[in-house]
């Protein structure tokens, strides 16, 4: 009898239905689409950070670089001075540890050794100033007694450079190129940043070359310097074959040229010594109390987890991030509770035209259980017709959303506990840079989670709810006197 009364009340007010169903499939899209939205906004955001942090790793424990004194003695290049009528070019690097303090490699070990550190591993960033050219004996003493010092790179009095990078003057004819350099502990290649870049061409480094004269090129830096497989890389005059290209997954690389750990400590006068220490939680969950551990038993050290990274990006990703989490939710639940509400209404309104019914049927010996019974079978029904409409509408939503894929802008700032930029092709990278930050792009999707659309059957079901709540509490006020005194 329930089912049969059911479907005949359903069928002859269908309009009225429909209307409870439209305002609840409303809501309930609005928050699916905001929540996928949101979804998405956070996986834009995760590859950003990924692309900066290294794919795997929860956070990074640096030591802050000292200040430098105006003073300070300026990085110096040993050229041997010739005759004035000499062509000859020569060429000087000069390799420094780039960002930050150097850690002793010891201390890699006891930040493995925490409670809730699940794997960790150190790197070294460095960043590296070649100067190429020709230099002339008659004007290198005559710059030498005025100051110049062609034995710096730069400074020379009357001197000029071009836009290319190239200096002419004041005895000198030359070229400086700086780019960064990451050592990277090819024993442990699931952790650090050459994470966040794929192999597309020749391999990576074999866990047995941890002191091997080899190099893996950024894409870009080695387009730039027509670098292939096999050709080899100078650095501070050791050479080193490329054996491999690596491509970003997104955003910029985090170094131009990687080489083993051991041979970046050698270049730099580094010997067990790292910049970077990339840690690996247990548990994802328990990430800042990890934290709290390492600042508290490793003192002088600086932490930075993906949470504190995430604090620092800006631009329409951070914008549109902020009006989803924020304007987004509140609209949703404003838009539901007046969905709720209107769907409450209308159901009580319906009920009230139905006086006549209501009472004869309890003349007839229905009990008021029955009769709020049957309103609120009916409201949840419309509840859940609503609910199949919103996740049809949401849907929708959503894969417009993917489809179009906005493109959207995110400039990760400092946070003082990163690795600095670097040479074309990007810069060396860490939990954050230090130097003037990078704007990525990023195309926005809106990926819908199981989750997303168990919560919309649950809103529908609360919807019919709420309605047959307003609807069974005038029904169970009916009399059946109330029949002879009111005509539907």
């Amino acid at each position: 009898m329930f089912f049969t009364y059911l479907r005949r009340e359903l069928r002859r007010r269908r309009k009225a239905a429909l209307v409870v169903a439209s305002g609840l499939a409303l809501g309930i899209a609005l928050v699916i689409v905001v929540s996928s939205v949101s979804s998405g906004m956070e996986k834009a955001q995760g590859k950003v950070l990924q692309s900066l942090y290294g794919l795997g790793t929860d956070m990074t424990v640096t030591k802050a670089a000292q200040a430098q004194s105006s003073t300070g003695e300026r990085p110096r290049f040993q050229f041997d001075a010739r005759g004035s009528d000499s062509d000859e070019e020569q060429s000087s690097d000069r390799v420094m540890v780039q960002g930050f303090q150097t850690l002793a490699t010891s201390t890699v070990s006891k930040v493995g050794d925490q409670k809730g550190v699940s794997d960790v591993v150190g790197g070294l960033s460095l960043q590296v100033v070649k100067v190429s050219g020709q230099f002339r004996q008659g004007q290198f003493q005559q710059d030498q007694q005025s100051g110049g010092g062609n034995q710096q790179g730069g400074g020379q009095p009357g001197a000029q450079q071009s836009p290319e990078g190239r200096v002419e003057g004041g005895g000198a004819d030359f070229d400086v190129n700086n780019y960064s350099v990451y050592g990277t502990d090819v024993t442990k290649p699931a952790l650090g940043p050459l994470t966040s870049s794929k192999i597309t061409s020749g391999r990576t480094f074999k866990s047995s070359e941890t002191n091997a004269k080899v190099v893996v090129a950024d894409k870009s830096y080695a387009k730039e310097k027509k670098l292939v497989l096999g050709d080899t890389v100078t650095i501070k005059s050791v050479k080193y074959k490329v054996i491999g290209i690596a491509t970003p997954d997104s955003g910029d690389a985090a170094a131009n040229l990687y080489i083993p750990l051991k041979q970046a400590q050698t270049l730099s006068d580094s010997k067990n010594k790292v910049t970077t220490i990339y840690v690996k939680a247990s548990d994802s969950q328990q990430i800042s109390t990890v934290k709290s551990t390492i600042q508290k038993n490793i003192s002088g050290t600086t932490v930075t987890t993906s949470a504190d990274l995430a604090d620092t990006v800006s631009g329409s990703l951070s914008t549109a991030s902020d009006l989803a989490s924020n304007v987004g939710k509140w609209l949703s639940i404003a838009v539901l509770v007046a969905a709720f509400l209107v769907a409450g209404l209308l159901t009580s309104s319906a009920v009230s035209r139905r006086v006549r019914e209501f009472g004869t049927l309890k003349a007839l010996g229905w009990k008021s259980g029955r009769v709020t019974r049957q309103v609120v079978g009916e409201a949840v029904v419309n509840g859940l017709v609503g609910g199949a409409l919103g996740i049809a509408l949401g849907l929708g939503g959503a894969y417009v959303v993917t489809a179009i894929s906005p493109t959207l802008q995110a400039e990760v700032g400092s946070t003082g506990a990163a690795v600095g930029g670097g040479g074309p092709g990007g810069g060396m990278g860490g939990p954050a840079r230090q130097t003037a930050s990078k704007a990525l792009d990023v195309a926005l999707t809106a990926p819908v989670a199981l989750s997303t659309i168990a919560l919309a059957v649950g809103l529908a079901v609360t919807g019919g709810l709420i309605a047959g709540a307003f609807g069974g509490w005038r029904a169970s006020r009916l009399r059946p006197a109330d029949a002879l005194r009111r005509v539907e």
